[in-house]
């Protein structure tokens, strides 16, 4: 009986962690979520959790992640619904084909392919620090006013953006960790999109593209429905939590944290992920 409660507070921590760190940044949590289920799955349950699972469970997940986050930057009006719409049209499609991907691949080919990518989005994390977004003028202009009054411009072409959806939701689906890893930084550079915006408008897009998602994981029968259980209390709390630190910090310090922790289960993944094969 002891065992069962710690187990059950680990995962709750789990869910607070993940989403405390993906509703202030952008990512959705999956991108924590993920690995820690796939690497600790003997001792947050006493069995192994293949990739499949792990990723469809997250999915699910961040469906309260990313709800919770959305709920509490729309009351600070900070979501750009009309661009999110738009973002969707591909990105939630493209989730459901990359969730119905994920099995497809050997468990070794997984955590390897995982581990680089979450190598390099740490890689873009730290890049996006020391690049300036381009100066082109969208066809599509924008304009946001922060809390301080401060109106910001941005804008975008319409077939761009959603060649941008399409991409990130494709990886969204196959990896589960929401998209925004890479939403962020491309509305941010490519767009010029406000940091706080790109962040809240991407918990948006990844909030509509994880219900597809987990939808097809579901079907295919890779989603533990008691760990998404144990997962949600925090996840909803984090989403929210995350949300509200987000709007009252520059998150630079959160920022190096998460990448170190991104570096460290990368080489995890790939040292796993190499010895599978």
């Amino acid at each position: 009986m002891t065992y069962v409660v710690i187990e059950l507070a680990l995962l709750v921590l789990l869910g607070l962690v993940a989403a405390v760190f993906g509703s202030i940044v952008g990512l959705g949590g999956g991108i924590i979520i993920v690995p820690a289920l796939m690497l600790l799955g003997p001792q947050l349950t006493g069995a192994e959790i293949d990739h499949a699972t792990a990723v469809g469970t997250s999915l699910a997940v961040l469906i309260v992640t990313a709800l919770a986050s959305t709920l509490t930057y729309a009351k600070q009006k900070r979501v750009d619904f009309k661009s999110g719409w738009m973002l969707f049209i591909t990105s939630g499609p493209a989730a459901m084909v990359g969730s119905a991907l994920t099995g497809s691949l050997k468990n070794g080919v997984f955590q390897l392919v995982f581990g680089l990518f979450m190598l390099a989005m740490a890689a873009l994390l730290i890049a996006r620090d020391y690049m300036k977004p381009i100066s082109r003028k969208w066809p599509v202009q924008r304009t946001f006013t922060d809390a301080n009054g401060i109106t910001h411009s941005y804008g975008y072409a319409i077939i761009p953006a959603l060649a941008v959806g399409l991409g990130v939701g494709l990886i969204s689906g196959l990896f589960g960790i929401g998209g925004g890893s890479l939403f962020v930084p491309v509305m941010v550079l490519l767009f010029r999109f406000p940091p706080h915006l790109a962040t809240a408008t991407s918990m948006f897009v990844i909030f509509l593209s994880s219900i597809l998602g987990s939808g097809v994981h579901a079907w295919l029968g890779e989603t533990d429905y008691w760990l998404v259980l144990a997962l949600v209390p925090g996840a909803w709390i984090g989403g929210m939590l995350g949300a509200y630190i987000a709007g009252r910090m520059t998150g630079k310090g959160v920022l190096w944290l998460l990448r170190v922790t991104l570096v460290l289960l990368a080489v995890e993944l790939i040292i796993e992920g190499m010895a599978r094969l």
